[in-house]
Formats: C-alpha cells, structure tokens, sequence
C-alpha cells in the first residue's frame, strides 16, 4: 500500500463568541463552546494547533479564557495567551474573540466561527463559513 502524505500549511482561523454576564462560569461556557465548535468544524487536534490568542471587551474580567482551554485534553503544549480587546466606542458587549495559528491541509477549507451575538461581527460567516 503506498504512503500518501498529506501537505500542511500554516493558517489563521478566526471566531467569535458573547458571554451572557460577566462571571466566569458564563466566560467558560462560551469559551468551551467556542472552542469545541472551532475544533470540530475544522477538524483540529491538539498537535496541529499552534498557538492561540484570546481577546477580551473591557467588561470581562471574571476569568481567563485561556485557562479554560488549557484543561482541553492535550492541549498541555498549546501556546496560548489572553489580552484585552482595543476599547472602541460601539463594540459588542462581552465579546470573546480567537486567533488560531494552526496546521491544517492546504485544500482544506477553513471554518471561521462566531456564535452568539457575535455573528453580528461577521455575518458573511453565519454558521462557520
């Protein structure tokens, strides 16, 4: 049987997400949502990922979105890191934006995600498109 392998490139997914409040069992929920949703539609594993950066609206300061995605199993050598989003008069409220760096096969189409409130970010992206 002949060996196929398989030519990865490096890309950006994006995403998106709202929590409801500003505590952290309502910051896990929406970052473990987010994170499953980004994972599964692009068929991600632990070792094809990175690093990831987390941004968060001046109004979340319960928890560490990271930290959340840290107890992913395998997830212990992903490089990831949270900072503050840019304050800009008007933007979404609780709004929890990803920017993954991640290997994925060079024909593979990418699935960025925004749920919640934040499709109103993106809505050409409705869905995971």
């Amino acid at each position: 049987m002949a060996s196929h392998k398989t030519n990865l490139t490096l890309r950006g997914l994006r995403g998106a997400t709202t929590s409801a409040q500003n505590s952290a069992e309502s910051i896990e929920t929406a970052v473990t949502e987010l994170v499953t949703t980004l994972v599964t539609k692009n068929d991600l594993t632990p070792e094809r990922i990175v690093s990831i950066t987390f941004s968060v609206t001046a109004d979340l300061n319960a928890c560490f979105p990271a930290a959340i995605a840290r107890h992913k199993l395998g997830w212990e050598s992903v490089a990831l890191l949270d900072c503050q989003q840019m304050a800009v008069i008007g933007d979404l409220k609780r709004c929890i934006r990803i920017m993954a760096h991640v290997w994925l096969p060079s024909e593979q189409i990418l699935h960025h995600i925004y749920l919640r409130e934040a499709i109103h970010l993106r809505p050409d992206r409705k869905g995971g498109q």
